[in-house]
């Protein structure tokens, strides 16, 4: 389990992220640079119990990592912000 706390940096917080959350269902984070799609979706989904659907990555122009995830319909992304301390 404390594995998956290494992988999960932060979630990333800006209006694009809110928009993201409201409108796709989707949630960011800031992730470990060697970290995989595997990886992080068995992070997310042992930690906060949810069921994830598809993960993008990208790597920003400082270096770091940021993994969008998608959850599955039945999983709200708001309320998982909302654990998360976003909203």
């Amino acid at each position: 389990m404390e594995k998956y706390y290494k992988i999960l940096k932060k979630p990333v917080v800006t209006e694009n992220t809110f928009d993201l959350i409201d409108e796709q269902n989707k949630i960011v984070f800031y992730v470990d640079i060697k970290a995989n799609k595997k990886d992080i979706k068995q992070a997310i989904q042992t930690i906060y119990d949810v069921k994830v659907i598809k993960i993008n990555t990208l790597i920003t122009s400082k270096g770091q990592k940021k993994a969008f995830i998608k959850l599955h319909p039945a999983d709200s992304a708001s309320e998982l912000a909302i654990k998360l301390g976003i909203f």
